[in-house]
């Protein structure tokens, strides 16, 4: 049996070479069409960046029930935590799990964008990637919830 002899896909000279380096290497090339189409670098990237952020965060809001829910009633319990008299460690517990439940849910929207981007038929494997990213969002409440009966019960009690 012949051995299969890797083969260096931009230098075809190169007598020493992994496949999985060259593409690595051909992909972060400077002049790769990603690298074109994001931009620039330092500053400019993070202003860039930020305004793909934003333009996520509106379709996010135009375009899902599920994330418009959940934004407002993080928005209503933040501001319950601003004003509850909870202690400082408890207070940021409560924040993190808001955020946690928004950041789910909108990598929850993605999944099921590239889902439906790929095709709206049914098929199993559709059905399983937005049923992880819906039960992932389900234990983010479900956390979030928890924490708040701890929170309250630990001011009654």
């Amino acid at each position: 049996m012949k051995p299969i002899a890797h083969t260096n896909l931009i230098d075809p000279t190169a007598e020493h070479s992994s496949v999985n380096q060259t593409a690595h290497d051909s992909v972060l090339a400077a002049d790769s069409f990603a690298s074109h189409t994001k931009g620039k670098t330092g500053i400019l990237r993070i202003i860039k960046a930020t305004s793909y952020s934003i333009d996520g965060f509106k379709a996010a809001y135009k375009l899902e029930a599920a994330f418009r829910q959940v934004l407002w009633l993080n928005l209503i319990l933040l501001a319950a935590v601003i004003v509850m008299p909870f202690a400082l460690g408890i207070k940021m517990m409560l924040v993190v799990a808001s955020f946690m439940s928004l950041i789910v849910e909108l990598i929850n929207t993605g999944i099921e964008a590239c889902v439906d981007h790929t095709s709206t038929a049914k098929h199993p494997l559709a059905k399983i990637a937005k049923d992880v990213g819906s039960a992932a969002q389900f234990l983010a409440l479900s956390l979030l919830m928890v924490l708040w009966v701890m929170a309250l019960s630990a001011l009654l009690y």
